[in-house]
């Protein structure tokens, strides 16, 4: 069994992993990261999941622990992403390696107060994380410079170029020096991520895994006839009431507010993400998904790409998505890491053909059943339940209201719901802060993220 010791990985590094049950390296890993540490240019073709975080992450801080300190304002490496979820995932991944090699990590995002960015950069950073919006808004001010860049990372670039990103991050590229060595890291190679890599990459090395239609490969696939609008709504809440972590994905934000309302008011946990919260918001709603006090995520497409979180058994297709390449992403939440999941579609009738098209577009193979909410079918095939009916206070509110003194701390919804409703307090780590540790973002895991 190849080891990360074996792949040429310092010792501080080894140990921070063995520390954190992290033993077997992914296949990606095993075979891109000893090529990263040579210093070539790398392309990583894989789907979310297969362990791209690391791949990139320990070689570039490898580099820079031997190869001397960092300025204010002046970050030797640079990690960019699409999205402010995806930012702090890898800033939370690489925290515990890099304190353990003495080097310091920022992650800078919009949606967050900038002053709050530039007193961060006003200690040396060794490794900075960023979306393209906020890394421009911070050189612009003149807090921020890349001519010390040595080593840039491109995580999600497909993504990147879906979301319309490309001219800042050629422009931001462009600061950095020409003989920097570059890791870009996406689902697929193609297209706009094609000029990328033939501007700024020189003799890479390509590593993939499975191409992107492979990562459903673990998942059973099923689309769920429910006939009309009111027949849908019903069949959505007896799946929020559902036992596991559920994702359901919705085209509009509008459409996420309303559907987080509906299953609160029947009692089922929920939150909303999307791009016009805050993020603070956010990262609660993210922070609760992932521990498990709110099981049920309402979400559009911002968090089909690059969100690890551990144990979602299922992911709904509330409203179908709009091409496959979304479809394929969308159902990647589930599934991860060799494990199995579920993944759903809801088909209204005017949607059967349109919904036909998507999935063999996707290369997937989804049964079709007639559902109801009161259908075995739908039981057995989602584990659907009838929600409690009790209304749970609306996500935000929890901790205005106040009880009489006899009833101690309880606070927003009903007795025996505030363990899953009462988290409003909490407050998360994506903001931009320094690389102190997060206690559980891999732990108890065998293998890497």
């Amino acid at each position: 069994m190849t080891t990360f010791k074996d792949l040429g990985l310092p010792l501080p590094i080894v140990r921070e992993l063995q520390r954190q049950g992290i033993t077997e390296p992914f296949p990606i890993q095993a075979a891109a990261i000893p090529d990263a540490l040579a210093g070539r240019d790398v392309l990583g073709r894989g789907p979310t999941g297969s362990g791209k975080t690391f791949t990139f992450g320990l070689p570039m801080l490898t580099r820079l622990a031997e190869s001397g300190s960092s300025r204010p304002g002046h970050p030797r490496a640079l990690v960019l992403t699409p999205t402010r979820e995806l930012a702090s995932q890898v800033r939370e991944r690489l925290d515990a390696p890099a304190n353990a090699l003495g080097l310091r990590l920022l992650d800078v995002v919009g949606g967050v107060n900038i002053n709050r960015h530039i007193r961060s950069l006003a200690a040396p950073v060794d490794l900075l994380v960023a979306t393209p919006g906020r890394a421009q808004d911070l050189i612009n001010q003149g807090k921020l410079f890349f001519d010390d860049i040595d080593v840039v990372a491109l995580d999600e670039a497909d993504q990147m170029a879906d979301m319309g990103f490309l001219p800042q991050v050629r422009k931001l590229m462009d600061l950095t020096p020409r003989t920097g060595q570059r890791l870009l890291f996406s689902a697929t190679l193609d297209g706009d991520v094609q000029k990328l890599i033939d501007r700024y990459l020189t003799d890479p090395v390509t590593h993939s895994t499975a191409p992107v239609q492979a990562s459903v490969d673990t998942m059973t696939h099923y689309r769920l006839l429910v006939g009309d609008r009111d027949e849908r709504a019903e069949v959505i809440l007896r799946i929020g009431a559902r036992e596991g972590k559920t994702i359901m994905f919705m085209r509009t934000k509008h459409g996420v507010d309303r559907q987080v309302k509906k299953l609160r008011r029947v009692g089922v946990n929920a939150a909303g993400l999307h791009g016009d919260k805050g993020q603070s918001t956010r990262t609660n709603a993210l922070a609760g998904f992932a521990d498990g006090s709110v099981p049920v995520l309402v979400a559009t497409d911002i968090a089909a790409r690059g969100i690890d979180i551990n144990d979602v058994s299922l992911v709904v297709h509330v409203d179908p998505p709009a091409e496959h390449k979304a479809y394929l992403h969308r159902a990647g939440r589930t599934a991860r890491a060799g494990t199995s999941g579920t993944v759903v579609t809801l088909v209204m009738d005017e949607q059967r053909k349109e919904v036909e098209t998507l999935m063999r577009k996707a290369g997937v193979d989804a049964k079709e059943v007639r559902v109801t909410a009161d259908s075995d079918a739908l039981t057995k095939i989602t584990g659907a339940r009838v929600p409690s009916g009790t209304p749970l206070t609306p996500p935000g509110q929890q901790q205005t209201r106040r009880t009489s003194p006899g009833q101690g701390q309880r606070r927003g919804g009903p007795q025996g719901q505030r363990s899953r409703s009462g988290r409003g307090g909490r407050s998360g780590s994506g903001s931009g802060g320094s690389g102190g540790r997060r206690g559980g973002s891999s732990g108890g895991r065998r293998r890497s993220s």
